[in-house]
C-alpha cells in the first residue's frame, strides 16, 4: 500500500489539508496519508527543509513526499519530482530539497510539465496530488515531466569556514517547539574542523565552552538531587538527534522560565560562531 505524507505551511484552520487529503482519496481510496508536519511558519523554507529532512527517513521506500512550500508555480519556481534515497519528494524548485541533496545525490530529477491540469491557484491540489497519485500508482517520473540535472541550492545551509580553518559561522535554521534554537553546523563539520581542539560557541551576547550529547548531561547524577539547586533554566549546547548543534534551556517553559530563542534573543538566520584554540 502506498504512502503519501504532506508538510505543508497551511496550517489547521483553513480547508487546504482537507481539500488534498479528499483529492488524494478520490483517486486513491485505499491509500495512506501521513501529515508529517502543516505548522512550518509561512513561506519558510529552510525550516520546511529541516523537518522534511528528519522525517523521511523513518518512512519505508518508496514513500511519497509532497512538500507544499511556496509552491506557487511562476517562470522563476517551477515544480520538481525527485527520486532522492529511494523516496520521491514532489515541490517547487525553491532550494527546499537542498539540506537533502548535498549529502545525498539525487537518483532522478524531473521538471513536471503537466500543468494544463491546473484548474486554480492552488497547485498542491491541482499538480502535486496528481502526480503523487501517478507514482503510487507505480508510474514513472518520465510521464509527467522532463529530466533536469540540478535543483536549487538554498546558501544558509552551508556555513562559512575561515582561512585559517579555526573558525566556524553559521546560522540558525530552526526554532522548534520548545523554543530551543538549531544551527546549520552539523556534528561531522564540527568534528572535521575542530579536530580536538577546545572551542568556545557565540551567539549574541551567550556563550556555551562545551556540546553535550543529552539534555541531562550537563547534570552530576553522582550528586543527590537535593544538593544540585536548581537544574530547569540552565543554558546549554548539544548535538540533537539530528546531528546539528542546537542551543537549548533545560526543560524550559516558555511561560515561566522562558525559551532558548527568547532568553538567547536569536531568531532564524542569525549568526552562530564557533571559534576553535589556535592549536
Amino acid at each position: 500500500m502506498a504512502i503519501i505524507t504532506l508538510t505543508t505551511d497551511f496550517g489547521e484552520k483553513d480547508y487546504f489539508v482537507g481539500a488534498v487529503k479528499g483529492a488524494i482519496y478520490n483517486e486513491l481510496p485505499d491509500v495512506r496519508i501521513v501529515d508529517i508536519s502543516h505548522s512550518v511558519s509561512p513561506f519558510h523554507i529552510s525550516e520546511a527543509a529541516y523537518i522534511i529532512k528528519n522525517a523521511y527517513k523513518s518512512f519505508p521506500k518508496g514513500s511519497i513526499h509532497i512538500i507544499g512550500i511556496d509552491s506557487e508555480f511562476t517562470p522563476e519556481n517551477k515544480h520538481l519530482a525527485v527520486l532522492l534515497d529511494d523516496h520521491y519528494f514532489i515541490c517547487a524548485n525553491n532550494g527546499i530539497l537542498s539540506l537533502l541533496a548535498s549529502e545525498i545525490k539525487p537518483e532522478k530529477i524531473v521538471e513536471i510539465n503537466i500543468h494544463e491540469a491546473i484548474e486554480t491557484n492552488f497547485p498542491v491540489l491541482d499538480v502535486f496530488v496528481k502526480v503523487a497519485c501517478h507514482l503510487a500508482r507505480g508510474g514513472t517520473l518520465e510521464v509527467i515531466g522532463k529530466n533536469i540535472n540540478e535543483i536549487k541550492y538554498l546558501k544558509q545551509f552551508e556555513p562559512i569556514i575561515n582561512t585559517e580553518k579555526n573558525q566556524i559561522i553559521g546560522l540558525v535554521i530552526y526554532v522548534d517547539n520548545y523554543g530551543n534554537v538549531v544551527t546549520n553546523i552539523s556534528r561531522k563539520l564540527f568534528e572535521s574542523v575542530g579536530k580536538g581542539r577546545n572551542y568556545i560557541i557565540s551567539a549574541r551576547m551567550v556563550t556555551f565552552p562545551k556540546i553535550y550529547e543529552a539534555y541531562s548531561d550537563w547534570i552530576n547524577f553522582d550528586v543527590e538531587k537535593e544538593q544540585r539547586g536548581e537544574e530547569d533554566g540552565k543554558k546549554l549546547a548539544l548535538f540533537n538527534s539530528a546531528g546539528y548543534i542546537e542551543l537549548a534551556i533545560y526543560k524550559s517553559n516558555p511561560s515561566t522560565v522562558g525559551s532558548a530563542s527568547t532568553l538567547f534573543g536569536l531568531e532564524h538566520r542569525d549568526t552562530i560562531t564557533i571559534k576553535f584554540d589556535e592549536k
